[in-house]
């Protein structure tokens, strides 16, 4: 789950809130479940959403960073 988190606050640090918000909030949304489904034991459950959360934090932070290029100039 720490990967997933640091992921989340690349995303944020990246702009992601702003330009990328739908794939931000589902990842935070896959840690919620990742941290309640770790909190009754099922780790393996839990493992599954963090990937999914960290998976989604990723995309929403290239997704703001292309953004950011592409309203700079940046090809």
């Amino acid at each position: 789950m720490s990967d997933a988190r640091q992921a989340i606050w690349s995303a944020e640090a990246n702009g992601a809130a702003r330009r990328s918000p739908d794939t931000l909030q589902a990842a935070r949304i896959l840690l919620q479940k990742a941290q309640a489904r770790l909190e009754t034991g099922a780790y393996e459950d839990a493992r599954r959403y963090a990937v999914d959360a960290r998976d989604e934090a990723i995309k929403a932070r290239e997704n703001a960073v292309r953004d950011a290029a592409v309203r700079s100039g940046f090809p």
